[in-house]
C-alpha cells in the first residue's frame, strides 16, 4: 500500500552536492532555457517547442498536483538550476510509477543526474512506498541507460522504432528498478 499524502507534500530532498527542490515559478526561466538546447531535446526526444508561458504555467501549479511529484534539481552551494525530475503515472494498487529526468547542459557528465536519481528513489522506495519505478531511455543515449543502471534500473523491453527523430526511426528501451533491487544506495535525506 503506497503513501499518496507523500506525492502531495512536495519534500526537500538533499544530497552532497544538489538539493531536490519542489519545482516553482522561479525555476521557470531557467527551466525555458534549458528546453531551447538542441541537445537536451534530442535526449528528452522533445518534439514540442515549450513557450516560457507554458513552462511557467507548469511550474507554477506543480505543488496543486498531488497526483505526482516534479522537483527542480538544485547546485547545494549556489542554487543554481541544474535540472528538473518528476515521479508521475502512479498506480496505487499495484504500487508502480514512472520516472524522468531532464538537466542542463552543464550538468551532464558529473554525477548529478545519479545523485538526484538515487535522491528520488529513496524517496519513491521508502516514503511514498512504491514497488516499481519505470523509465523510458532512447538508444542513441547509452551515457543515460549507464547512469540509470548504476541506480539499478535494469532493461526490461525495447519498443521498436517508437521514436522519429531527426529524419530516423529508434528504438525505446524501457527500463525499471524494484525496491528490492535498487543499487547504489538511496543517499537521500528529506530536509
Amino acid at each position: 500500500m503506497i503513501d499518496a499524502t507523500a506525492l502531495a507534500e512536495k519534500p526537500v530532498l538533499t544530497g552532497s552536492r544538489i538539493r531536490l527542490v519542489p519545482l516553482a515559478i522561479r525555476h521557470a526561466a531557467a527551466f525555458h532555457a534549458a528546453c531551447q538546447d538542441p541537445e537536451t531535446r534530442r535526449l528528452t526526444g522533445t518534439h514540442h517547442d515549450f513557450t516560457l508561458a507554458e513552462l511557467e504555467a507548469w511550474c507554477a501549479g506543480s505543488a496543486e498536483r498531488a497526483d505526482r511529484l516534479d522537483l527542480a534539481i538544485e547546485d547545494r552551494e549556489s542554487g543554481d538550476f541544474l535540472g528538473e525530475l518528476a515521479l508521475s503515472q502512479i498506480d496505487p494498487p499495484n504500487a508502480h510509477g514512472s520516472f524522468r529526468i531532464a538537466l542542463v547542459p552543464e550538468a551532464t557528465g558529473r554525477g548529478v543526474g545519479s545523485e538526484a536519481t538515487r535522491l528520488l528513489l529513496g524517496y519513491a522506495f521508502d516514503r511514498v512506498g512504491l514497488h516499481r519505478v519505470q523509465l523510458e531511455v532512447y538508444d542513441y543515449n547509452p551515457r543515460a541507460r549507464r547512469a540509470y543502471e548504476k541506480c539499478g534500473f535494469e532493461v526490461e523491453g525495447r519498443m521498436r522504432e517508437a521514436l522519429f527523430w531527426d529524419g530516423a526511426w529508434h528504438d525505446v528501451l524501457v527500463m525499471a528498478v524494484l525496491r528490492t533491487g535498487r543499487g547504489g544506495g538511496a543517499g537521500a535525506g528529506a530536509g
